[in-house]
């Protein structure tokens, strides 16, 4: 798997980042400022970073500007500023993409999974087999031995959501507002019944019940 450099300087939020991206197969690397930033990147083989703009020592735009001297790695920039001015700047300076706090996880996953599969680090999800079933996330269909399996266009986002974020425990709340945002009154307690569904009907046991917090998916060895 990829290798992320993870520069913030607080603490907790730098842990955080690094906790909830480890159960990926990510290797992570933290930096609390800029030069200690530049140097893990002369030091380590590094495919990803993470990088907040109000550093101590030295600025994130300073070290994007000073990294891109010498490479093209991809760039997530994670700042609390939200003016214009530096986020034009920052793609100036050849950011890659560009995310404010305060943030969801799911989505700062999601922005790291984009960028590194438009670099060629990670392939997309194209199909998946479960015994005797096989998924087609592409196609938004599933069939087994029998032929064609019956199941709705959500039911294969949501398998899918969970696979992209492997290992991770996914809250109600996050998987609403992944796949159906603000617009559609959907309670939590509709996960349940289409995570029920998914069970049922591709006849899996990789995704787990995490009680009082969500799901995850795991792979059965």
């Amino acid at each position: 798997m990829s290798k992320l450099l993870i520069v913030e300087d607080d603490k907790r939020t730098n842990e955080a980042i690094c906790e909830y991206l480890k159960p990926t197969g990510h290797g992570v690397v933290p930096a609390y400022d800029g030069l200690e930033a530049l140097k893990l990147f002369r030091t380590e083989s590094i495919d990803l970073i993470v990088l907040d703009i109000m550093l101590p020592k030295m600025t994130g735009l300073a070290v994007l500007h000073e990294i891109r001297k010498r490479s093209n790695v991809p760039v997530l920039m994670l700042t609390a500023v939200e003016d214009e001015y530096t986020q034009v700047k920052s793609f100036d300076e050849q950011a890659d993409d560009y995310i404010t706090k305060p943030f969801s996880m799911v989505l700062l996953g999601k922005r790291i999974t984009a960028l590194l599969r438009r670099c060629g680090q990670m392939k997309p999800i194209d199909t998946m087999t479960f015994g005797e079933v096989t998924v087609n996330f592409s196609g938004y269909s599933a069939c087994d031995t029998d032929g064609k399996i019956d199941i709705m266009p959500k039911e294969i986002d949501l398998l899918r959501l969970l696979v992209e974020h492997k290992g991770l425990v996914l809250t109600r709340d996050q998987i609403l507002d992944e796949l159906w945002g603000d617009d559609h009154p959907i309670i939590d307690r509709t996960i349940d019944t289409y995570i029920k569904n998914l069970r049922k009907k591709l006849r899996i046991d990789c995704i787990v019940t995490v009680k009082g917090i969500g799901y995850k998916f795991e792979e059965i060895v």
